[in-house]
């Protein structure tokens, strides 16, 4: 194991560090003032490394003129320029800029939102300004920024250290090299490129350790800027559900190509004429053409995941929201999740005899006090844990007065604590003392090894452990050593420690635990709890909030488990304790194997490789470490359970809008494509135009992406059992029930105008009340899809839907404009039915 000293802070004064002015010390004591860190960004810019650019308006409107049905549009308006029909072609050529700047409108609206949401994931980093440690975005960090950084982090910009506790970091970001490099003060006479090991560079990870260091360079200054490579432009690859619809929308294009060119030969068969009939087939191919859906589902997605970002839940990963419905098995750990994470000294047991802590308590018995003594020691100086907070706040109400708070003492060197050795140790100079004073805290079992306790004398410390853990605390032990020789140990386990006593931390449960947990398991979701405490612990805390603890499966029984015995334990235990990072991901995995959809909440840096094996990832966003934040899928910004719940019931609620609006979309464009197609095939005359079509898509596209997106929550959407995994969005089921809606409205419209033809109305009539019958059916498609029996049954909402009704207002203004209007009824081919 590596170990390092604790050293000074070298003057930097000379300015040997980059780009970072001066500091003095009485400097980095406070870190800069609000003063110097304005000046400084505006002299250095924000600490932005990112190449890929913003879309601007002009290039979403030059995407949205390539799209298929814009071209198709222009085809038609020159068509009708040929033919001399130039009132024609103006009307449509009008409703073409309507349609682009609603496209342009929607792809800005859903560009905002993702904007924020990528803020909202932004880095950020502690610092310290003004004399105050602060949580800041990196973006805002200038040059001469005293950061704090720790295991689990970014480096949030080129800086120079100024303080190590084993502190190393991976910088393979920018080397190549996944070896992990030690990192110690820099050099007070050395410039960065003279002492790399006294730097740190922007985009390296800290996977050991923690540390302090004033930033030399920021944005396009550091390392990874001037080399032109950036965090943020990765491009996510396509999920299931947007290969599905992908494909969906390739087969009905390859289908409106050839039915467009049956049309037109048709045509030309018939009447002689190619114009028209290359007309008629444009009519079709945009009658046809599904291209709604790829911006329902941008749309959906994006809105989406702002509505989980309000729950407390950012959406990492848009494919997160697809697969929320379909989570069968969610794996917790304990402490914050399901407890507050707020620490309190509960219990001591040290000398043969236990003292319980609590408001009655006037003060602890002098027996204890070396106990909280080495507690204190053992912890960091400045802790961030709340557990050493909790220690840190015991020692300073309980040694007060008694000699035995040392702020004359120096640490001097540390041991971290490891998987493979759960217990950190550190020695301490003492003025007064001839020999170094080491305090070791950690897990039982591996303080009883330290101490070299035999048998007898382990089995009393673990059980006196395991009672203290009965009542739902998390029990340390404390040991403590002497060290009189010149150089250090390479491991904990050389120094002659004795053992002092046991603490347990009480971790409140969290009032909304117990109903989240029991509203996961109505909608069929398994709650699993994996937690590194010991199971008596484990089982009370289950108990509290409703989890199954009757059988608990400890980390050394996985083990030595292989992977079928492990598939078949966690069928029916929904409780394992004191597991070790990489078995969690064997837990992970094996539920994957066994057909769940998985979702896990994770906080540190070992906690990374199961939430990136596990469907959706959930990082811890407060006390949580940025690679465990990088990969999850979903950040929650808040540590508590409850938003858990809340995005899940959230995704059901998305996915089944979206087949809402996806079943919409195919029913409304059967009728469109019958009457453009029907009526030439039978020789009667055609139907519809472009801009009849033009005007439908100017329904379809809000009552898609306005209407269906706001439908109101099922009522019972959280006492069903999740989708299937695997299972298509566009079932046959879904397509069969869409089509046949469809259908039925395309017959009565079809029926509709052939009885008018054969009642020798008028040409101008007969299509006049064909198209608003047309539009009538499509305004009645949303009530019957709302209808439709949804998958699973899920029941339908009480609450309305104001959006509804304002499109319904929007429609019937336009068709009763249409209606009393001449020579807006002659521009779409009509005539005004209700004109004086």
């Amino acid at each position: 194991m590596q170990t390092s000293s604790v050293q000074s802070v070298p003057d930097i004064s000379s300015g040997h560090i980059g780009s970072a002015p001066p500091l003095a010390h009485a400097e980095r004591k406070r870190g800069l003032s609000s003063r110097q860190v304005e000046e400084s960004r505006a002299r250095f810019g924000r600490n932005i490394v990112d190449s890929k650019v913003r879309r601007t308006w002009w290039q979403t409107l030059g995407e949205g003129l390539r799209e298929p049905m814009f071209l198709l549009l222009l085809g038609a308006t020159g068509i009708y320029f040929l033919l001399g029909d130039v009132s024609e072609a103006l009307a449509l050529l009008a409703f073409v800029a309507a349609i682009v700047f609603l496209t342009v409108f929607q792809s800005h609206r859903t560009a905002r939102v993702l904007d924020s949401l990528r803020e909202l994931s932004a880095p950020r980093a502690q610092v310290l300004r003004d004399g105050q440690r602060q949580l800041v975005a990196a973006a805002e960090l200038v040059p001469g920024d005293l950061v704090f950084v720790r295991e689990g982090a970014r480096v949030p910009a080129d800086g120079s250290v100024t303080e190590a506790h084993e502190l190393s970091v991976d910088e393979s970001l920018l080397t190549g090299e996944s070896v992990s490099v030690s990192k110690s003060v820099a050099r007070a006479d050395a410039r960065a490129e003279e002492d790399p090991g006294g730097q740190l560079i922007f985009g390296s990870m800290v996977v050991q350790g923690q540390g302090q260091m004033i930033v030399t360079a920021t944005g396009a200054n550091t390392k990874l800027g001037r080399i032109g490579k950036s965090l943020t432009g990765i491009t996510e690859a396509r999920s299931p559900l947007q290969l599905e619809t992908r494909t969906f929308v390739n087969r009905f294009t390859l289908a409106a190509i050839i039915l467009c060119l049956l049309l037109v030969v048709a045509y030309r068969l018939r009447s002689g004429e190619w114009l028209p009939g290359v007309l008629a087939g444009i009519t079709l191919a945009m009658g046809i053409l599904p291209e709604e859906i790829p911006v329902i589902l941008t749309v959906f997605m994006a809105l989406g995941a702002r509505r989980i970002a309000s729950e407390g839940v950012l959406t990492r990963r848009m494919s997160a929201i697809e697969t929320l419905g379909q989570t069968s098995v969610l794996c917790v750990d304990k402490t914050g999740t399901l407890t507050q994470n707020r620490m309190s000294v509960r219990v001591l047991s040290a000398q043969g005899k236990r003292q319980v802590i609590d408001p009655t308590t006037q003060r602890i018995d002098e027996a204890y006090h070396e106990l909280i003594e080495y507690l204190v020691l053992a912890s960091e100086i400045e802790p961030i844990d709340p557990m050493e907070r909790a220690f840190h706040e015991t020692g300073r109400v309980e040694l007060a007065g008694t000699g035995r708070l040392h702020d004359d003492w120096s640490l001097v060197h540390e041991y971290a604590l490891t998987p493979e050795l759960p217990a950190m140790s550190h020695a301490w100079h003492a003025p007064e003392l001839d020999h170094h004073a080491v305090a070791c805290k950690g897990a039982p079992e591996a303080v009883c090894a330290l101490c070299r306790l035999d048998e007898r004398d382990t089995q009393t410390v673990l059980d006196e452990a395991a009672q203290m853990a009965s009542g739902g605390l998390r029990v340390l032990g404390v040991a403590k050593a002497r060290h009189s020789h010149s150089g250090w140990p390479e491991k904990q386990h050389d120094f002659e420690f004795s053992f002092v006593g046991l603490a347990g931390l009480l971790d409140p449960v969290r009032p909304e635990a117990a109903g989240a947990i029991a509203a996961c398991q109505a909608a069929g979701i398994r709650v699993v709890m994996i937690t590194g405490d010991y199971p008596s612990t484990a089982r009370a805390i289950a108990t509290e909030v409703g989890i199954d603890g009757t059988r608990i499966v400890t980390g050394q029984e996985v083990a030595a488990m292989n992977d079928a015995r492990l598939r078949e334990a966690i069928t029916n235990v929904d409780v394992f304790a004191r597991v070790k990072p990489e078995q969690k991901l064997r837990l992970v995995n094996a539920f994957r194997e066994s057909d769940q959809v998985v979702a896990m909440t994770g906080d540190g840096v070992n906690d990374a490789p199961a939430l990136k094996a596990a469907h959706i990832g959930i990082a811890m966003g407060l006390r949580g470490a940025e690679v465990a934040r990088e990969v999850a899928s979903l950040v929650l910004l808040r540590d508590d359970f409850a938003p858990i719940v809340s995005a899940i019931r959230l995704g059901r609620h998305i996915y089944v809008n979206l087949l809402q609006a996806i079943s919409y979309t195919v029913a409304v464009h059967i009728p469109m494509i019958a009457a453009a197609m029907i009526p030439v095939f039978v020789g009667w005359p055609p139907l519809l135009a472009p801009v009849h079509i033009v005007f439908l898509e100017l329904i379809i596209n809000p009552v898609c992406s306005i209407v269906f997106e706001n439908e109101p929550e099922r009522e019972n959407l959280m006492h069903m059992p999740p989708r299937r995994a695997g299972a298509r969005l566009l079932s046959n089921s879904t397509l069969g029930k869409a089509a046949m809606a469809g259908a039925l409205a395309a017959m009565l419209m079809l029926g509709l105008y052939a009885a008018l033809l054969s009642l020798s109305y008028d040409l101008t009539f007969s299509r006049t009340v064909s198209f608003m019958a047309l539009v009538a059916c499509n305004v009645a498609l949303i009530f019957v899809i709302r209808l439709l029996p949804q998958p699973r049954a899920y029941a339908r909402a009480r609450q309305r839907n104001r959006y509804l009704w304002v499109v319904l207002g929007v429609v019937g203004t336009g068709l009763l404009l249409l209606m009393t209007v001449p020579a807006l009824a002659r521009l779409f081919g009509l005539v005004a039915l209700l004109s004086a």
